[in-house]
């Protein structure tokens, strides 16, 4: 029996190590594939499918911060001196997000509206609603700008209506008027002069359009027969490109709607959205890998072309006319009023724009925008966790962690007849600038820390050990074998020597009485 179990040891132990290590190769090669395909079976936009609810209603807590450039020398820049403007805030608003008149179309897409709504946070900011900032007078001198061609006389005439409301180029007004909106009689006066000039009615505010609002009907795939396009917009308000720009390449609406992106991004990936605000497709390309959170990210952010002028980017001439680089004018979205959008204190842009303006600190720290997005799940299966690579997306296209940067800024200059430009030289003038940002925290950063870090980790270390245990063990059955084969072999020479020295002792007993036989038949 012992040896009966001594010869069946190795091969035990073979056969296991043998399974062990083929199921290592089964979770190093076959679970990729097995991980992507209940990924893409997962993130659709599928009422049935897990990541449908965290795509109806994002459970990531976005905020908005403004931030107001307040000028410092009002009277002064009326008599041409250097605009001097001192930055105020944050004043932070908690951006809640959700989607109505979700349909689904038969072609592999779906529409819906997503409204926005705020809510100020006076603990986040610094500062309250109350406060009062001395800013350009929006309506004013945007007005003077785009009247500038009119007949003198209609303009001065203008202008000595804006004197007897006393109308001048900078106003003193709240964070809240300025930002949700204040009633001004000049609109309706504007209108009266020149009809369509300010084609609204009733309150004027920067964000009064983004509050309790919708951003249009935006028409995206869900993926269903092709996962590389979920959440790749269709149609914007029933529109393949809009016409508000001077190229059909700047007026194609490209990427997603901005907050999911298509799964299994890597570093050689853009990622594209369309900005209603902004009038425009705006692309972000990868910039270093890190951590948010102990959860590995790629990082995107805008490129120096993203704002620069058709002659430093030549495809973006279709976005002028132009100014100087790293500054867009959005005029023809805007209702023609000169204004210009660029990342915040002119950061990336011409120098001649901060030199033009004291007060501004351009800083990539503070003004760069960025998205930080998860890298590939199955990619940390078969290849070990990577670095670090925002607004930091899953396998689901969820943003962890972002924050989207813009500036609005003002183009003001003297304007003949209109007495309440002054002798304000061209200057483009900080209004305000902003950041929507956004990060997975709380239940959901755990439960994205748990599927996408810890058990892809889990799982990495389990192929390896298998690998390595399943050598092992086949290595103990071989060397097992070896010795039970070399103790056989020990024992069949011990029986022969033995066999042979019994022999030999044998025939040395038989001789001697072989002779004494025959000496006695001798005798």
């Amino acid at each position: 029996m012992a040896a009966l179990a001594g010869r069946r040891a190795p091969v035990v132990l073979g056969l296991l190590g043998l399974g062990v290590a083929l199921f290592g190769l089964v979770l190093l090669f076959v679970l990729p594939s097995v991980v992507r395909d209940q990924v893409i079976k997962n993130v659709r936009i599928d009422p049935n499918s897990i990541s449908y609810g965290m795509w109806k209603d994002i459970p990531v807590p976005f905020y908005l911060s403004a931030y107001f450039f307040e000028v410092m020398n009002p009277k002064e820049i009326e008599l041409g001196a250097k605009p001097v403007v001192n930055q105020r805030g944050p004043y932070v608003y908690r951006e809640h997000r959700y989607k109505t008149n979700i349909t689904f179309h038969d072609n592999g897409t779906v529409s819906f509206l997503e409204y926005r709504r705020f809510y100020f946070r006076p603990d986040l900011s610094d500062g309250m609603e109350e406060d009062y900032i001395v800013v350009p007078n929006i309506l004013v001198m945007g007005a003077a700008v785009m009247m500038e061609k009119l007949p003198h006389f209609l303009k001065v005439m203008i202008s000595g209506t804006l004197a007897g409301l006393k109308q001048e180029a900078f106003m003193n007004r709240t964070v809240q008027e300025i930002m949700w909106g204040y009633d001004d009689p000049l609109i309706d006066l504007l209108n009266s002069f020149v009809p369509g000039l300010i084609p609204f009615k009733g309150k004027f505010g920067l964000f009064i359009d983004f509050n309790n609002s919708n951003s249009g009907l935006f028409t995206v795939y869900t993926g269903a027969t092709d996962i590389t396009k979920i959440h790749i917009v269709d149609t914007w308000n029933g529109l393949k490109k809009v016409n508000y720009w001077r190229s059909d390449e700047c007026n194609m609406i490209n990427g997603t709607s901005g907050q999911m992106w298509p799964p299994f991004m890597t570093p050689s990936s853009s990622l594209e959205f369309y900005s209603p605000d902004a009038c425009r497709s705006m692309k972000l390309v990868y910039e270093q890998s890190g951590v948010f959170k102990g959860v590995p990210t790629y990082r995107f952010v805008a490129p120096k072309t993203l704002f620069a002028n058709g002659t430093e980017y030549p495809p973006n001439e279709g976005f002028c006319p132009c100014r100087e680089s790293g500054i867009q004018n959005v005029s023809t979205c805007r209702m023609n009023a000169p204004v210009f959008i660029s990342h915040p204190h002119f950061y990336n842009a011409d120098p001649v724009l901060v030199e033009a303006v004291g007060g501004l600190h351009p800083s990539k720290e503070q003004h760069a925008l960025f998205l930080d997005i998860h890298p590939t799940y199955w990619q940390f299966v078969g290849e070990g966790v990577q670095g670090r690579g925002r607004c930091e997306v899953g396998v689901t296209g969820i943003p962890m962690s972002c924050s989207i940067k813009l500036q609005l800024s003002l183009y003001m200059k003297k304007v003949a007849g209109i007495s309440q430009t002054g002798e304000i030289k061209p200057v483009v003038l900080p209004l305000l600038w902003f950041a929507e940002s956004g990060a997975i925290e709380g239940s959901v950063l755990q439960q994205f820390y748990t599927s996408l870090v810890l058990i892809p980790s889990v799982m990495e270390y389990v192929q390896y050990i298998c690998l390595g245990l399943g050598v092992a063990l086949i290595i103990m059955a071989i060397v097992l074998d070896m010795k039970r084969q070399e103790k056989c072999f020990l024992f069949w020479s011990s029986n022969k020597k033995t066999k042979e020295a019994n022999q030999a002792l044998s025939d040395k007993q038989l001789t001697p009485v072989k002779g004494t036989v025959l000496q006695e038949a001798r005798l």
